[in-house]
Formats: C-alpha cells, sequence, structure tokens
C-alpha cells in the first residue's frame, strides 16, 4: 500500500454525526474532544439557499505541518503514510494543535499531550476499516490507498478542499472529495444543529 487516505462523498452525506459518534467511542474521548467533526454550513441567499455537512478528521497530509513543527519528534508517518502521535515522546506543548491548518490534533490536558486521529491502527490491523467509515450509514466515507480511492471514483470531479476548508497547497492532504458546487461559495455561515 502507498499512502492511506479519506474519500468523502460530500454530495450525498446527510449530516447525521455517525462518523463522528463512532470515532468519539472507540477512541474513548470525553465531552468537547473530537477527533472527527462533522460541520453543517448554509451558502446562498433569497430562494437559492443551499445546506451542506463536511465530515473532517485528520487528511494523513503528505507534507503534515504538526509534523514539520513537534519539537520533540513525537510526530511521524508510518510506512502507509498514517501520521501518529507516540504518547510517550509527547510533552503537551501544543505546537502541532497549533500548526495544523484542519485543528486536528487535540490537546488532552488531563494527560498532558496531544492526540489526534490515526485511522484506526488497531482496526486496520485487525483487518477491519477505521470506525467512522463502517459507521456511516449513507457510505459516503471510504479510507484505504489514496490512489487506489482516487481509480475507484475516476469518473467523479474529485477535489482536495473547498471554500470553509484552509489552503490544501502547503500541507497536501490526502482526501479525495465530492463536492456541491455550493461548496465553492465563499458566503457561508455555519449552521449549529
Amino acid at each position: 500500500m502507498g499512502q492511506i487516505g479519506f474519500y468523502f462523498d460530500a454530495d450525498n452525506c446527510i449530516g447525521c454525526h455517525a462518523c463522528q459518534v463512532a470515532c468519539k467511542d472507540v477512541n474513548r474521548l470525553e465531552v468537547g474532544v473530537d477527533f472527527r467533526h462533522v460541520t453543517s454550513w448554509c451558502a446562498g441567499s433569497g430562494y437559492d439557499v443551499h445546506m451542506y455537512h463536511v465530515s473532517m478528521a485528520c487528511n494523513h497530509c503528505f507534507s503534515p505541518a504538526c509534523f514539520a513543527e513537534c519539537a520533540t519528534g513525537a510526530i511521524s508517518k508510518l510506512e502507509d503514510g498514517t501520521v501518529v502521535i507516540d504518547e510517550e515522546l509527547c510533552i503537551g506543548c501544543g505546537t502541532c494543535v497549533v500548526a495544523c491548518p484542519y485543528g486536528e490534533p487535540v490537546l488532552i490536558e488531563e494527560k498532558g499531550i496531544a492526540m489526534k486521529c490515526d485511522g484506526c491502527v488497531s482496526l486496520r490491523e485487525k483487518g477491519e476499516q477505521p470506525a467512522c467509515v463502517a459507521a456511516c450509514p449513507q457510505r459516503v466515507l471510504e479510507f484505504g490507498d489514496i490512489d487506489e480511492l482516487k481509480a475507484a471514483h475516476a469518473g467523479e470531479d474529485l477535489v482536495a478542499d473547498c471554500a470553509v476548508m484552509p489552503d490544501s497547497s502547503k500541507t497536501v492532504p490526502n482526501l479525495a472529495m465530492v463536492i456541491k458546487e455550493c461548496m465553492l461559495d465563499e458566503d457561508v455561515d455555519q449552521l449549529i444543529l
């Protein structure tokens, strides 16, 4: 396997948060801590209003900003490209949290370390899918070799970002998304559902 990544079909995501809840459950995360975030947005005006959802976790970037800024070497990339944090080396300084444009590493103050999505390495070692992918009732999330995912969805217009996401040119996320046209509109409001 080359570089792992996520495929996300935002055009068919219903914003149910099943992926976020499954991630929270499998990682035993406290209230207020999430490794996967589902956000809802509204674009347009008047009678031409559109709503969409974005499900985002660590993108296991080619050039992860968290890795570049980690002072202790606690962040590394596994052979398959998974970006992981070594809890033994992490000192909880939070530089990775600040560095990541996607806001994915989370400082866990009770433990004094940063943690993040690792693509459910322990589940994948057992031949299972990441919890978020397995839980999605719409099957809009897929995980695997990013080149294979792109090839499997070659007929679709795949992008790595949209208007509500940061510029991806520096980190190069391993994310292939199908988006709605309204997701290019920068005049949006976040909805709290």
